[in-house]
């Protein structure tokens, strides 16, 4: 089976393609280049280097938030359309759950950190177990205090991985001594892991047209309209 994977939900983007237990090749890109033009360009990039149609591929993966916005329409949208036009399914994965898998055969707890600006982040927490995470705090937008407060709390290694890993080691490392920096090639979203989590979960797949992103918060334009609105009431 050929799995072909996209990840859009940050700076970060990455396209990997799979064959049963296999990685067969991963295009990954961190630069201030839009979404828009390099995501399908690595998609057929990729495909060309492997020497893989589209049509082969058996099954589609991507990460559908929290994260950017406009990366996870892209990323969603992307996937949507290769997918629909060949009649294949879509397995939805979390962001967060994603950069689990990316510290697999580590030990201790794994807590995905994404800047949500104003300090605030998307966060989660797994603890591995076997080498395998096993999520213990569901997906969330909070305040950057509230998750200090939960790691302090815990006793065993935390590595923080994700564009707001670095925010948060800096912040509350004072507080929270077990805290510790992913390496730096597995600090972002990668969309092998976005894989690897997708395959453990076969069962999630769903048709091309119920993909949606879990943007955990309003977008801010709404947000704002909200608050306007609030005030004038």
């Amino acid at each position: 089976m050929k799995l072909l994977s996209l990840d859009t939900s940050s700076l970060a983007a990455s396209a990997a393609l799979w064959e049963d237990e296999r990685l067969l090749g991963e295009f990954f890109i961190n630069a201030k280049l839009t979404h828009s033009q390099t995501a399908m360009p690595m998609v057929e990039d990729l495909l060309k280097a492997t020497q893989t149609s589209l049509s082969q591929v058996d099954l589609f993966a991507v990460s559908t938030g929290p994260g950017s916005f406009t990366g996870l329409r892209i990323g969603i949208a992307a996937v949507k359309g290769m997918a629909h036009a060949l009649g294949k399914p879509c397995i939805p994965v979390s962001t967060l759950k994603g950069m689990a898998y990316n510290l697999l055969g580590f030990d201790g707890y794994v807590c995905p950190v994404m800047d949500a600006r104003c300090q605030q982040v998307y966060t989660a927490l797994f603890e591995m177990v076997g080498g395998r995470p096993v999520q213990v705090e569901e997906d969330s937008a909070i305040p950057l205090t509230q998750l200090e407060n939960r790691l302090s709390r815990l006793s065993k290694r935390v590595f923080l991985v994700g564009d707001g890993a670095k925010l948060c080691y800096n912040e509350c490392i004072g507080s929270c001594p077990n805290i510790v920096l992913a390496p730096p090639s597995l600090l972002f979203q990668k969309a092998s892991s976005v894989a690897q989590a997708a395959l453990e979960d076969l069962e999630a797949a769903v048709p091309a047209a119920e993909l949606a992103p879990a943007y955990l918060r309003l977008p801010q334009a709404e947000r704002e309209l909200l608050r306007k609105q609030n005030q004038k009431g």
